[in-house]
């Protein structure tokens, strides 16, 4: 917990609003592998990190709703709470459609206050946007004394993003951050949506994210392209194997009996996501058996997969995984996230944690002329209150 942090954003909202503030903070996450899974009903293996958002919020007793950007240092000023819609602001968004998803389940919103703030750095992959709609998710549970579970204020913040951010995002970010356990990964099926915790020794290896700096343009289409070619594979599989309803039911003897039929692409594409999803249940048994090395090895298949298979890595991503094998005290390396920039996840001795910093940075700059920024992040446990004696120590 960023003591300062908490400490500057209940300062502000003080100084602004004149009363005492719920504090909260809401995680970001990361992804320990099962990528392009989740939109065929597989498996991820996300935890809540210790880079998060901050928020100061109370019910003002009217019917105006104030936001605080802490970090951006602006505000926008609404007039009705029961009139929201979508702003012109985009930050503000994906705390208005947390809102707007309070009323469409036919609860008064009233007016309210809110300074947020964070260290989630913006664009690395950590979901600093489901942070922010869980968080406050989480605030108008407590203040309007709603009761929803924890996978509900979950379901809220997915369709915040759908609505007014405009999104069409998974629930595995919300997820992540609202159920993370600190020293634990979570494992969460897509399709039932049950999970089981895994122990993560945080003491035996730190997580480090290489953000490589660069987002190439053909991201957001070559996304659409590849959950097209997966439903075209299923639609195939499924004129052979009627309950193949998604490629979590497939196996690799049936995309190899209809391998002429699927076309080498669309194989290719299917067979990472058959694979992956096994890789995923074969990392979480590492980590049952506290095996980092054996982990590692399914995070550096997931990313030969992701680079050969289902092609969405990029130069950029290939050279920082290639740069971290030749580290010791690396135990596994692969990009995260939707591919063609963003940053990779490393797991790292802590001993070798400067080392590892040191010598990736070198081999990038030199091959790319370009700086490496590096994030040092813990497993920590997902959203919850901020306790007073932290803003008061």
């Amino acid at each position: 917990m960023p003591v300062p942090l908490a400490q500057a954003i209940h300062a502000d909202f003080q100084q602004r609003f004149g009363y005492e503030p719920l504090l909260v903070r809401a995680p970001g996450r990361v992804n320990l592998i099962g990528e392009h899974t989740d939109y065929n009903a597989g498996f991820v293996l996300p935890a809540a990190v210790d880079k998060e958002i901050v928020f100061a919020v109370g019910l003002n007793g009217g019917a105006q709703i104030r936001l605080v950007a802490h970090d951006l240092g602006e505000t926008l000023d609404l007039p009705n709470a029961a009139e929201i819609s979508p702003s012109e602001t985009h930050w503000a968004n994906y705390l208005l459609g947390v809102a707007a998803q309070f009323q469409a389940r036919g609860i008064a919103v009233p007016g309210f206050d809110c300074v947020f703030g964070g260290t989630i750095p913006m664009g690395a992959g950590m979901s600093s946007s489901a942070a922010v709609e869980c968080g406050l998710a989480f605030a108008f549970n407590h203040f309007l004394h709603t009761g929803f579970e924890k996978m509900e204020l979950a379901r809220i913040a997915q369709l915040a993003e759908h609505t007014y951010a405009g999104v069409q995002c998974g629930i595995m970010d919300q997820f992540a951050s609202l159920f993370g356990h600190a020293g634990q990964v979570v494992r969460l099926d897509c399709r039932s949506l049950d999970y089981e915790y895994f122990p993560f020794d945080t003491t035996a290896c730190r997580i480090v994210l290489c953000n490589s700096g660069v987002k190439h343009s053909l991201a957001s289409s070559a996304y659409n392209t590849r959950r097209q070619e997966c439903e075209r594979g299923v639609a195939v599989l499924q004129q052979h194997y009627p309950e193949v309803q998604a490629l979590r039911d497939a196996t690799m003897a049936q995309l190899e009996a209809h391998r002429d039929e699927l076309g080498p692409t669309v194989f290719r594409r299917c067979a990472y996501v058959v694979q992956e999803n096994a890789r995923v249940v074969t990392a979480c048994l590492c980590l049952n058996k506290d095996d980092l090395t054996g982990f590692g090895k399914e995070m550096y298949a997931s990313h030969a997969g992701l680079r050969d298979d289902y092609e969405v890595s990029c130069a950029e991503l290939d050279a920082l995984v290639e740069a971290a094998q030749a580290v010791p005290g690396v135990f596994g390396s692969r990009m995260m996230g939707g591919g063609f920039g963003g940053c990779t996840i490393n797991l790292v001795a802590p001993d070798k944690v400067d080392e590892f910093i040191a010598s990736v940075s070198a081999a990038y700059e030199k091959r790319f002329g370009l700086k490496l920024e590096t994030y040092q992040t813990t497993i920590v446990a997902g959203v919850g209150e901020v306790a007073a004696e932290v803003v008061k120590s």
